[in-house]
């Protein structure tokens, strides 16, 4: 029995002096780094790498953890449902004891399960947006170098659950994260590191990671299948194509306008090949496929080829469509929907991640009561317009029965007309 004991000590011994040589070869101490503006503009080019934007402006986001909590955050709202074996909570994130709890679907009055779902809800949200959060109360943001290149501290003084902890963002050239390393009370080893590199682009236009692997034990902490979305934008934009007959508008198969009294167009939209001629010239256009477009020069056909002019059209059309049809594309593939307040009510903020000649452009649509567009905000970069006004005037009802616009203003009495609008199917 006596042997017995001495093994089991000397196994316990070697247990202990195990942990206390991964301690010592895992653990890193806090780096001390630089506050300042370079930190912050550092944090910046963070949070315009994750699109901050979209994040503020997102209305819903779905995940789970370990697959064990599950949640559907209304983050505008600040409600959360959090759930979790037999239990489910409807969680005021400003207010806990405002929330409801639910047992076996039972309604019950229980202040801990609160208290876990509000923990629960404060780790679990941190692996899924901790990036964007940066520049919340309570944080504090320093350089610090890391493999010869600047990495991200920020340490959260205060909120959350556990107040003091600090998280050193590991990025790419392009601002995006790529892992983190950690300082917290509840991971007694300082500097483990957790990947940030498995990001999805959602529906909101927000980056949220799928999964996490950490540098202890080899450690992976799923987030399941995430969501972000946007229901209230793409209510308000089914509002503006009924406005103005967007049914119509799929059936339309001929469109004709002229831009500014400079440019003329006529759009077979079926078959999508337009004629865009300028001055002398005319290209008959194949934006689907550019080599089939033919080039004329007072009406005869030019037997050259000329890229450049092809080219030309394209950016014009791009462009001159844009003010004729730009409320019938809500929903093209590439396009976010968000809504934001303007004097007080709602308005639809678009912004195209791609297609067009200046992917990237975002437009604030502001509407009458009827929802029919009466102008919109200009978020240009590639012109560095910042919320440039522009009226959307002089709506008709079609021969073929859609909504177009025939004029439009600016700033300075400037006016743009867009012709003769026609409509035909």
């Amino acid at each position: 029995m006596k042997i017995f004991f001495k093994i089991i000590g000397v196994l316990f011994l070697l247990l202990i002096l195990t942990g206390v040589v991964f301690f010592v070869s895992k653990n890193e101490a806090l780096p001390i780094g630089k506050k300042g503006k370079d930190a912050d503009a550092l944090a910046t080019k963070m949070l315009q790498a994750m699109n901050s934007d979209a994040y503020n402006n997102t209305e819903v986001l779905e995940w789970s953890f370990r697959n064990e909590h599950h949640y559907k955050w209304f983050k505008n709202q600040n409600r959360v449902r959090v759930s979790w074996g037999k239990n489910s909570v409807d969680l005021n994130t400003i207010s806990p004891a405002k929330s409801s709890v639910f047992i076996d679907n039972q309604k019950v009055d229980n202040k801990e399960i609160i208290a876990t779902a509000t923990a629960y809800f404060n780790n679990d949200s941190f692996w899924l947006v901790a990036p964007y959060k940066i520049f919340d109360a309570g944080t504090e943001r320093s350089i610090v170098k890391h493999q010869g290149k600047d990495a991200l501290l920020v340490t959260y003084t205060s909120g959350g659950t556990t107040p003091g902890d600090s998280y050193l963002w590991i990025l790419a050239d392009s601002g995006l994260p790529i892992s983190f390393k950690m300082w917290t009370q509840i991971i007694p080893i300082g500097g483990i590191e957790a990947s940030w590199n498995s990001l999805k682009t959602t529906a909101s236009g927000i980056l949220l990671p799928t999964s996490h692997a950490l540098s202890l034990f080899g450690m992976k902490l799923p987030i399941g299948n995430v969501k972000s979305y946007n229901p209230k934008a793409n209510a308000l934009a089914h509002k503006i194509l009924k406005a103005i007959k967007h049914e119509k508008y799929k059936t339309t198969n001929h469109i004709a306008w002229s831009f500014g009294g400079r440019r003329s167009y006529e759009w077979d939209k079926a078959q999508h090949i337009v004629s865009v001629s300028w001055d002398s010239i005319r290209v008959v256009l194949h934006p689907n496929n550019l080599e089939k477009s033919s080039i004329y020069f007072n009406n005869k056909i030019s037997a050259t080829e000329n890229k450049q002019l092809i080219t030309k059209a394209t950016k014009l059309f791009n462009n001159d469509s844009f003010w004729l049809v730009a409320p019938h594309k809500l929903f093209e593939k590439g396009i976010i929907r968000s809504i934001q307040k303007e004097a007080g009510k709602d308005a639809l903020l678009v912004k195209y991640t791609t297609g067009g000649t200046t992917p990237g452009d975002s437009y604030l649509w502001l509407l009458d009561e009827n929802f029919i567009p009466k102008s919109y905000k200009m978020f240009v970069p590639s012109m560095k317009m910042e919320g440039v006004p522009a009226t959307w005037d002089q709506w008709i009802t079609t021969e073929s029965g859609t909504l177009l616009p025939t004029s439009h203003s600016f700033g300075g009495g400037r006016k743009l007309s867009m012709g003769d609008v026609k409509a035909t199917i």
